[in-house]
């Protein structure tokens, strides 16, 4: 199996919608949330360049649901890198309920593609993606198109 960057998160009462179950947004947010500490854990040098001029667009994010869960579920986040080009990255994200006896079940599986870009609001234009951000996701796929 390829190694992945995993989150662990337990559901809270305000994930849930009026059924109980998780509301669907919360997944897009936890790919977010998994993304944040990637950078935080494993690539801390990118979180300088996000307060220079370095900017990650989100340009497409997805998610395709399997089972439910519900309030104090135990979720493992998993990130894989799909792809590394020059100026754009591409995620996926596993979502597997963990059970206290070490039981898992794939409730869920996302995506996201995001661009590097650089330069003030008005004018920002693709970047490659820093050496440093390239690295830190090295371990985390068996496939790096360049």
């Amino acid at each position: 199996m390829e190694p992945y960057f995993e989150y662990l998160h337990t559901v809270g009462f305000e994930e849930t919608n009026l059924v109980g179950n998780v509301y669907y947004v919360n997944y897009l947010r936890w790919q977010g949330r998994c993304r944040e500490l990637f950078l935080r854990d494993k690539a801390p040098e990118v979180l300088a360049d996000l307060q220079d001029d370095l900017k990650l667009f989100t340009l497409k994010v997805g998610c395709e649901f399997f089972a439910e869960i519900t309030a104090f579920d135990d979720v493992a986040i998993r990130m894989r890198l799909v792809e590394l080009a020059q100026t754009q990255i591409e995620f996926s994200f596993d979502y597997v309920r963990v059970d206290p006896a070490g039981g898992e079940l794939l409730v869920a599986r996302g995506g996201q593609r995001v661009a590097c870009m650089r330069g003030p609001n008005t004018r920002t234009v693709p970047a490659r993606v820093p050496e440093a951000l390239a690295r830190a996701l090295g371990p985390y796929t068996s496939t790096v198109r360049v």
